[in-house]
């Protein structure tokens, strides 16, 4: 289908500013021309009227199977009742205006597909997975008297690999399930049962032969870790984005600016955990950790942005407390202006993703994903806080899923 958008103040994510009213055509699901030229037959046409028109968003951060905040329960229900209850969460994500995200452990070909083939409404999913974890690990969620097999084909985050062996073939394995990136458990976590926030989890051999693996695919790997320790040794051995970095320091930052790496602050899901995680699921012993890591974030991410770290949109939530997703533009607001908030959900996910120049821009050949609001949010960052009253329409692959203009 050819459409063609008139009178839309194009949002330039690089620049960061508004340009001048103008036309943008598309044509089987691309940006045919971003501004004026010649003109096919047209199937539909739509005039913004001057409102703001920018590339749909980006949160490299989710699990779109994480139904519930009880991770260790996740693992004992139904793979099709997580599916079902993915749907919805998949659903409201792109109302939202996320049109890609990045599942960081759990979903899978099956889903994906499902959205790409219109059975299932969502925003397009880079998927991982399952999480690579080593035994007693943050993606181990047996407690310490469960001692039943770790099973890849169950529901769940995550899957255990102890050794060099056993990290190249999980990783060939989720690479062979379709997997888009690698996500490795390099230090402890919140929600997780048996480990610390300090520990560090891998060996250095471990993480390289997952990183090497990865690149043989032309792929990356996605570490979790918290502190400085545990996201320096992933960096060291060729890991491209860090999940969290609650904890990390400047000599962290030093790395990361040196191998052009990423940071992922996920600073919503734990200030969301710290109120509302326990009613929603997570069991308190977990729950009590996200404190150790919730106040120490605004401190270190705002510092990691002083120094220029390339920093990404991600959220990480779980169960009902999706609908917090917005919430991490207001947070990280501290710190960053309007432009640079965007740019992080836009620009930079999409070289995170290593998709430039298909996402994050409204450029020629682009895919037509794209949002328009009725004010501009590089004025307001809040516009984008509420969709249900500024988010007047909704593109994906040239497909609209709202339209309220």
């Amino acid at each position: 289908m050819n459409i063609l958008i008139r009178n839309a103040r194009v949002i330039d994510t690089r620049a960061g500013k508004v340009n001048e009213p103008q036309d943008v055509l598309i044509v089987n699901g691309h940006i045919a021309d971003a501004d004026h030229g010649t003109t096919p037959d047209i199937d539909r046409e739509i005039d913004l009227g001057g409102k703001y028109l920018m590339p749909g968003l980006c949160d490299a951060h989710v699990h779109v199977c994480a139904a519930t905040a009880n991770l260790p329960d996740l693992v004992r229900w139904s793979p099709m009742y997580v599916a079902a209850r993915a749907s919805e969460i998949m659903s409201e994500i792109l109302m939202r205006g996320f049109t890609t995200v990045r599942d960081c452990a759990g979903a899978d070909f099956g889903l994906v597909r499902s959205v790409e083939e219109g059975y299932l409404v969502g925003p397009r999913i880079l998927f991982a997975g399952k999480a690579i974890s080593q035994t007693g690990g943050h993606g181990d969620m047996r407690s310490p008297g469960e001692n039943w097999d770790d099973c890849t084909c169950c529901a769940g985050l995550g899957r255990i690999a102890d050794g060099v062996a056993e990290v190249r073939k999980a990783c060939r394995d989720e690479l062979r399930k379709g997997a888009h990136f690698i996500k490795v458990m390099a230090a402890g976590g919140v929600s997780s049962p048996t480990d610390h926030i300090s520990s560090t989890q891998f060996a250095l051999d471990e993480m390289t032969a997952a990183a090497e693996e990865a690149a043989a695919q032309n792929t990356y790997v996605a570490a979790h870790a918290y502190t400085a320790r545990g996201a320096n040794r992933a960096l060291e051995c060729g890991i491209r984005s860090i999940e969290h970095g609650n904890l990390i320091d400047d000599s962290t930052f030093d790395l990361l600016l040196a191998k052009n790496a990423f940071l992922v602050p996920t600073m919503s899901t734990h200030e969301v955990l710290a109120e509302q995680g326990v009613e929603n699921g997570m069991p308190k012993d977990m729950c009590d950790k996200v404190f150790e890591v919730a106040e120490a974030g605004h401190r270190t991410h705002a510092a990691a942005h002083a120094r220029g770290v390339n920093m990404v949109f991600g959220t990480d939530l779980l169960g009902p407390m999706h609908q917090h997703q917005l919430r991490e533009f207001k947070i990280r607001s501290a710190f960053q202006t309007p432009a640079e908030l965007i740019r992080s959900a836009t620009i930079k996910a999409a070289e995170l993703f290593q998709m430039e120049g298909e996402i994050g821009e409204i450029i020629d050949g682009a895919r037509a994903d794209l949002i328009a609001y009725d004010r501009n949010p590089l004025e307001d960052i809040s516009v984008l806080q509420a969709p249900e009253q500024h988010l007047k329409l909704i593109m994906k692959d040239g497909r609209i899923y709202k339209d309220a203009l």
